[in-house]
């Protein structure tokens, strides 16, 4: 064992030498490395902001030869997610409510969830990360891409019916659990009808919108009740009046409505009234 060891002598040597010059070699990029952040990542995750994922997000998945897209519109405290097929006029689902980032971590309260009613009122978390105009979660494989950044649409935010105007007379509407959101980025649009306390969805509908010299105009891809209105076009006049949006036009029932919408953060911030 002892003459073994001894033979081998020369090939330590050998191994210590290539060593020694590998880290004499590597020494300049050490150096260089020493004046970098230790941690990278960490130092993504904290320079990834809230409002990095404002605006409208699409992925899709397949079930039985029928693709389904899915939509993501995310303002700065609430988020909607729709999934539905336009061309065969197919709505499957949505869920959405209230969300915050904290410690890199996306937190998100179910205020509606079509698949899942249990689901209203708690949270769950996951941890996103943007890469480009690539939104990836950890907890799944789904890839999601940039639609809009919020712009520019005029009417970006989410959104709380608070009142109509009838006959020249405007009726405001208590804000408590039954709930009718509309939620926009800056092309995009959902309206959700709700219920957080006894975990009912009502209705929804969604699409596409655009605000140009006071004309909202919404193309609809998708509509829960009645798929048949998928396709249709509405023209209605908007307008901004001490903070609340003006919506006066045509339903798609083609009946004359003139609704007030008022900004959920501006309700939270009376108290939690858009709570």
């Amino acid at each position: 064992m002892e003459k073994r060891s001894l033979h081998r002598i020369p090939q330590v040597l050998k191994t210590y030498q290539n060593i020694h010059v590998f880290v004499r070699l590597m020494m300049p990029i050490l150096l260089l490395l020493s004046f970098l952040p230790l941690d990278s990542f960490a130092q993504e995750q904290s320079q990834f902001q809230a409002e990095d994922l404002v605006g409208a997000w699409t992925s899709s998945f397949t079930i039985s030869d029928t693709t389904y897209t899915q939509v993501s519109i995310v303002d700065e405290s609430y988020v909607s997610i729709s999934v539905y097929n336009e061309t065969e006029k197919l709505f499957f689902g949505t869920y959405g409510g209230k969300w915050e980032l904290k410690d890199g971590e996306l937190l998100l309260t179910f205020e509606f969830h079509t698949y899942s009613p249990d689901k209203v009122g708690t949270t769950v978390s996951t941890t996103p990360r943007i890469e480009g105009e690539v939104l990836r979660f950890d907890d799944e494989k789904r890839v999601w891409e940039r639609m809009d950044d919020g712009s520019p649409g005029d009417l970006a935010g989410a959104w709380l019916i608070t009142g109509r105007v009838r006959d020249g007379e405007l009726r405001s509407r208590q804000i408590g659990p039954r709930k009718t959101m509309k939620i926009l980025s800056g092309t995009r649009f959902q309206w959700i009808a709700y219920n957080t306390e006894t975990k009912e969805f009502r209705g929804t509908g969604g699409g596409t919108y655009t605000t140009v010299d006071g004309k909202y105009t919404e193309t609809i891809e998708f509509f829960s009740r009645d798929g048949s209105r998928v396709g249709a076009v509405l023209p209605f006049d908007f307008s901004l009046q001490d903070g609340a949006w003006h919506h006066e036009g045509l339903s798609s029932k083609g009946q004359p409505i003139h609704e007030v919408w008022t900004l959920r953060t501006v309700l939270d911030g009376r108290g939690g009234e858009g709570k």
